[in-house]
C-alpha cells in the first residue's frame, strides 16, 4: 500500500491510502485533447492521473452512497414544496405585484 501523503513514485500526493492489490487495472482510450487536460489537472492538483480518473468515475456513477447519477443537475433546484404552483401562477403573481407596489 501507498502511505498517506506519498505516491508509488515518491513525492507528495493525496491523503488517501490505496491498496493496489484490491483494484482492477483498466485501459481507457481518450482523445488527445482530453488526455492533455487530464494530465494538466493531475499536475495542477498534485494527484495522479489514476486518482483523478477514479474520482471522476465515482462522481459520475453516483459514488459509494448508492445514489445514481443525476442527469439534470438543476432538477428540483426551484422546488418550493407546494404541489399547486402551476395552477395558481396568476394568483401568486398578482399577489407579488400588489405587494411590490405598496
Amino acid at each position: 500500500p501507498v502511505t498517506p501523503g506519498t505516491s508509488p513514485r515518491g513525492g507528495h500526493r493525496s491523503s488517501e491510502v490505496v491498496c493496489w492489490h484490491t483494484m482492477k487495472r483498466t485501459t481507457v482510450k481518450l482523445p488527445d485533447e482530453l488526455d492533455a487536460r487530464l494530465r494538466h489537472e493531475s499536475e495542477r492538483r498534485g494527484r495522479t492521473v489514476s486518482e483523478l480518473t477514479r474520482d471522476a468515475i465515482d462522481l459520475y456513477l453516483g459514488g459509494s452512497d448508492g445514489q445514481g447519477k443525476r442527469h439534470l443537475l438543476a432538477a428540483g433546484a426551484g422546488r418550493s414544496g407546494h404541489q399547486d404552483i402551476s395552477e395558481r401562477v396568476e394568483e401568486i403573481l398578482l399577489k407579488q405585484l400588489g405587494a411590490s407596489h405598496s
